[in-house]
């Protein structure tokens, strides 16, 4: 192990710390999901967005009121509706009858977690009031330019494609997502244990947050160093480039992409307690990355064409020796 990796194992440390406890609290109230709790909190500590897309009724909306609640911070609520407006995520400029001036009341937009639920049940033109801040961390609104609190992440639910009343998302609006999860159903104990109300939304009525936004930045900022190799790197490269080339896919995957799916697979390393990159950790994150943003041909995700498409693709391209 050379010196700067070296140098950067106390950091991880602190990382797998932190990021167990944010893990087991969530799991106190979504039962049986580790492994999709692992990635989203994985791209949360990579700055990521996320997207949770499954069926009604999964817990889509409970898994990101508890990631929500435990990562601290000031919470904001979009519920997704055909008549829901831009201003209406990001806030208006109003005339003050009292003092005879114009400011600013800001919406939901303006927290430290935004949860959009039912996110493709709002038009396009509202699902559009997110591009900038998921992008850039910052919102313009009557020609103003205004900071989000940090950090700011995107907690985005929505249900599959092609039910009535629901809008698909744009590509660009996908790609913004570091990665998209979906729940499933849990399995027969864990089911049990919600009929007895251990678990699910009895516990998330008692959950406290193990993070404070302050906390959670720093964590985030110790992730970004874990080491990378050029071999790492290449393996990445070679990836991206398949997806461009594949006819499998509509599209390949952006630079903007590639370079989330490196920073994902970052802090996977960090949830492993290394201070280094494997193809293993970019394995285990590739389809939660890639999945929604190369789609294979629709948008029907309960079909799983897109994530079997991925697993083909990590299983076809050469894995370098490290």
């Amino acid at each position: 192990m050379d010196g700067p990796v070296r140098a950067e194992v106390d950091d991880v440390g602190l990382v797998l710390g932190s990021a167990r406890a944010l893990i087991d609290n969530v799991g106190r109230v979504i039962l049986g999901k580790s492994d999709q709790v692992r990635i989203v909190v994985a791209a949360l500590l990579a700055r990521g967005h996320v997207l949770i897309e499954d069926a009604p009724g999964m817990g889509k909306t409970l898994l990101a009121k508890t990631l929500a609640r435990s990562v601290g911070g000031t919470v904001g609520r979009v519920q997704g509706t055909v008549d829901l407006m831009p201003a209406d995520i990001t806030g208006v400029t109003v005339f003050d009858q009292e003092h005879r001036d114009w400011h600013f009341r800001p919406g939901p937009l303006f927290h430290h977690v935004l949860l959009f639920d039912e996110i493709n049940r709002a038009t396009p033109r509202a699902q559009a009031a997110l591009l900038e801040a998921m992008a850039e961390g910052n919102v313009t609104v009557d020609g103003v330019t205004r900071e989000l609190p940090k950090p700011f992440f995107v907690l985005a639910t929505q249900n599959p494609y092609g039910e009535e009343g629901t809008f698909p998302l744009v590509s660009g609006e996908y790609d913004r997502f570091a990665v998209s999860v979906q729940v499933g159903l849990p399995d027969r104990e864990s089911e049990r244990a919600l009929l007895r109300r251990v678990g699910g939304r009895p516990a998330l009525d008692e959950l406290a947050p193990v993070l404070s936004p302050a906390e959670l930045d720093e964590l985030c900022d110790s992730v970004a160093t874990v080491h990378v190799a050029s071999s790492v790197e290449d393996y990445v490269l070679d990836l991206a480039a398949a997806t461009r080339s594949d006819a499998s896919f509509r599209q390949g995957i952006s630079p903007r992409a590639t370079q989330v799916l490196l920073d994902v697979a970052k802090s996977h390393a960090a949830l492993d307690g290394r201070p280094f990159v494997t193809p293993d950790d970019v394995q285990a994150v590739g389809v939660a990355v890639l999945a929604h943003r190369v789609d294979a041909g629709h948008r029907l995700l309960a079909s799983g064409a897109a994530r079997d498409a991925v697993e083909q693709l990590l299983t076809a391209v050469r894995v370098p020796d490290v």
